[in-house]
């Protein structure tokens, strides 16, 4: 699974599409009141985004087919133009993100594909990789980075205390289960800082190879703050 970067298939898909063509099919679905002359386009492989959006669309097509009063048909058909219109935008947005991170791709990429470990403990690490170079025909030099999260539970007041205490079993369940959350949040917040920084001029070199986060100081969680190692403490 891909986090910050879009899989290069999806790339593919979305960077075929012709938005003329996709508009034109729009607005035959929307005389026509049928989802057909938009299936020839291959939406489906261009991720959850266009994805949900298309299925917004189809909705609103049934919805209008089956509208009878006056009334109705004007308000579905309304939803119909819009979903229409979203979808179109929809696709625009990430054609301008594909081209984003094909220009990124010639000077730097973040690896987004970070194995949990497989049990956690309270301290939590978190170890992106990436290359980066100065121009698009200079070599690639490579790096990795840790940020490592000292993890507190933050007492939670809503629960009542349980009848029976949980069996040694379930309570492990039930930490690992908060670990593993807390670490997937690590994990975002590394990789985009790894990336932001990069993607804002940063020299790879001066990324730290271990970094301490910091968490919010209103309760120790991680905030979009925590992993910017370039911000002074």
């Amino acid at each position: 699974m891909s986090y910050i970067n879009l899989p290069a298939d999806q790339q593919r898909e979305i960077a075929a599409i012709d938005v003329r063509a996709l508009e034109a099919a729009v607005d035959k679905c929307e005389r026509g009141e049928q989802i057909g002359p938009i299936y020839v386009l291959g939406l489906s492989g261009c991720g959850d985004f266009i994805a949900s959006e298309y299925r917004a669309f189809e909705r609103a097509l049934a919805a209008h087919g089956k509208a009878k009063a006056h009334a109705k048909r004007d308000q579905t058909r309304a939803d119909v133009l819009r979903a229409g219109s979203n979808l179109i935008h929809a696709v625009e947005q990430m054609q301008e993100r594909v081209r984003t991170e094909q220009e990124q791709a010639q000077l730097f990429v973040v690896d987004d594909q970070v194995m949990a470990p497989s049990r956690f403990s309270d301290r939590l690490t978190v170890t992106v990789r990436y290359r980066w170079r100065p121009s698009a025909d200079a070599q690639w030099a490579y790096g990795q980075a840790s940020f490592i999260h000292e993890y507190t539970p933050l007492p939670n007041y809503t629960h009542s205390i349980p009848k029976r205490k949980p069996s040694a079993a379930k309570a492990d369940r039930d930490l690992q289960e908060k670990l593993y959350s807390e670490w997937d949040h690590l994990k975002m917040q590394a990789l985009c800082a790894v990336r932001d920084f990069l993607r804002d001029g940063g020299d790879g070199a001066d990324v730290p190879e271990s970094f301490v986060v910091r968490p919010s100081p209103h309760g120790g969680a991680l905030n979009n703050f925590s992993c910017r190692f370039w911000l002074p403490r």
